[in-house]
């Protein structure tokens, strides 16, 4: 599912025909960058393509005082139809991405396991900044949004605190964890198994 698509086809057919500087300065106002996977560099890009599939026209261009010429785009019959399916597929998939430092854990290094504490010490205090911020600018926020507005911001602090949370209990475990980690004896490395090879018999 393309979140960027969502973003373009959603905001033109609820605002209307939008240039894509109108459709950058709204991804900023919402700060889309930091509770969906949005680049909002990549909006024009993303417009092109857009445009190139027919499910958004260019209906006129504008020029404002000195400012260069802008494209001023609206959503197509086709691109109401992606955007239904688009936005079925956002409400009902459920996406859990794998988090690269679950392997890396797995992963220890014994010569340095004296340092983990104080890895995991400066994640969790990156996490706890991380929802400060994400607290702070959804209060900030928070008078200005629609209730289903409210609730997709307060998802990312929600998963937050629960990222916070599974931490202080793993901060808890680290001392059995390099103990575990320091005292492990690794077996052979799995190989495949050969068939079986009977032996040849001989009659004398």
């Amino acid at each position: 599912m393309s979140s960027i698509r969502l973003f373009i086809l959603g905001s033109l057919a609820q605002r209307g025909e939008m240039h894509g500087h109108q459709l950058k300065l709204l991804a900023e106002e919402e700060r889309v960058h930091l509770w969906t996977d949005i680049s909002v560099g990549g909006l024009y890009g993303a417009l092109k393509r857009l445009l190139s599939e027919g499910l958004i026209v260019d209906v006129r261009t504008e020029r404002e005082g000195n400012f260069p010429a802008r494209q001023i785009y609206a959503i197509t019959a086709s691109g109401l139809e992606a955007l239904g399916n688009l936005r079925g597929q956002g409400l009902s998939e459920f996406v859990l991405r794998p988090d690269p430092f679950d392997l890396a854990l797995t992963r220890l290094d014994p010569d340095t396991l004296d340092q983990l504490p104080g890895v995991i010490a400066a994640r969790t205090a990156l996490l706890d900044e991380l929802l400060r911020v994400s607290v702070e600018a959804n209060d900030r926020a928070r008078p200005h949004l629609s209730l289903a507005e409210t609730f997709a911001l307060e998802h990312r602090e929600a998963r937050l605190r629960a990222e916070i949370d599974w931490h202080q209990r793993l901060v808890d475990a680290i001392p059995n964890i390099v103990s575990d980690e320091s005292t492990r004896v690794h077996g052979p490395l799995p190989h495949e198994t050969l068939p079986h090879q009977p032996k040849d018999s001989y009659t004398s």
